[in-house]
């Protein structure tokens, strides 16, 4: 039997492969079974006739709009069924889609899959794989250029902004790394130290970003790629922020699927989106994901995260 990447690798001489892909996707191969795992689903499921694919709203609408329509006539064309794709307002939709059967796969932080594995509503598909390897990457405090801050400490009692309250690079890697650095009060709060009231949590890395930009808070927390690339931001608006701290590493986002999708559409699923790796499609793919696609083992994806998240739920809770 050939090797799954080899298999894949095929796709784009062979569109019949991308059947073979799948049924090889869905009986297993080596290290493969953590990324599809039981979704539950009843034997002689029938198949779906529309999947509805979850983005995160981290992004300038138009182009998510734009990007949405690409990657809806990708699957089609891929899967020979008809694909949509939405952009929820935040996560939470993302999950209850997965709990109710209305969102078949979803884009998600490392910390919105882990809420959503702990409740039995999702399994991990693929993970995005960074350069060299690393299924991980940074977390960035972001200011304006001219601000007069050396590093994070030095924003006790001032307005800053969070991407959001699951928002892994944008949240809860940076509420960690506080705590490391002994800012935080003994109730985990990020008030604590920024003071009441000065604390936002936006709906995605542009939004606390915009905060920034229009002066309403002197620093955000978001994932490198905000600065350092060209996909969420114009360059005149990167041109007007700098970087203050990193802190990290953060695991990648995840593609994960709906725990009752039947386990031969999994599996069509994630041929589809590997194929995203091959030559022709790798515009599409970084444009929606960043990175390279791989499978992974669920627990060791998420492993740096527990304490990191116990945090997060505690200073949440104030």
């Amino acid at each position: 039997m050939l090797l799954f990447s080899q298999f894949v690798r095929g796709l784009k001489s062979c569109r019949i492969c991308l059947w073979g892909a799948a049924l090889i996707f869905a009986i297993g191969v080596p290290g493969l079974s953590a990324a599809t795992g039981n979704v539950g689903a009843a034997d002689g499921q029938r198949p779906v006739a529309k999947f509805v694919v979850a983005l995160k709203p981290d992004k300038n609408p138009e182009i998510l709009r734009a990007e949405k329509t690409q990657l809806e006539a990708f699957l089609s064309a891929q899967l020979g069924r008809a694909a949509e794709a939405i952009i929820p307002l935040s996560s939470t939709v993302i999950l209850e889609g997965f709990a109710n059967g209305t969102v078949d796969l979803g884009y998600l932080s490392a910390t919105d899959f882990v809420n959503a594995r702990s409740r039995g509503l999702a399994d991990l598909l693929l993970v995005g794989q960074f350069p060299g390897g690393r299924n991980a990457y940074d977390s960035y405090w972001v200011v304006k250029k001219d601000a007069p801050y050396a590093s994070i400490a030095d924003l006790r009692g001032r307005p800053v902004a969070f991407a959001g309250r699951t928002s892994t690079s944008g949240f809860v890697v940076p509420l960690f790394d506080l705590k490391t650095r002994g800012l935080l009060g003994p109730d985990a709060s990020p008030e604590s130290f920024f003071g009441a009231g000065n604390v936002y949590y936006g709906v995605g890395y542009v939004s606390a970003v915009e905060r920034v930009l229009a002066g309403e808070a002197e620093a955000a927390a978001v994932s490198y790629y905000v600065l350092d690339e060209d996909k969420h931001l114009s360059a005149d608006k990167r041109a007007q922020l700098r970087r203050l701290q990193t802190q990290g590493p953060v695991p990648s986002h995840v593609l994960a699927v709906r725990k009752s999708l039947a386990p031969a559409d999994a599996a069509a699923l994630g041929a589809a989106l590997l194929a995203l790796n091959e030559p022709a499609n790798t515009a599409l793919r970084d444009k929606l994901f960043t990175t390279r696609l791989v499978t992974a083992d669920a627990d060791a994806h998420v492993a740096t995260l527990a304490e990191a998240l116990a945090l997060a739920r505690q200073a949440l809770k104030q």
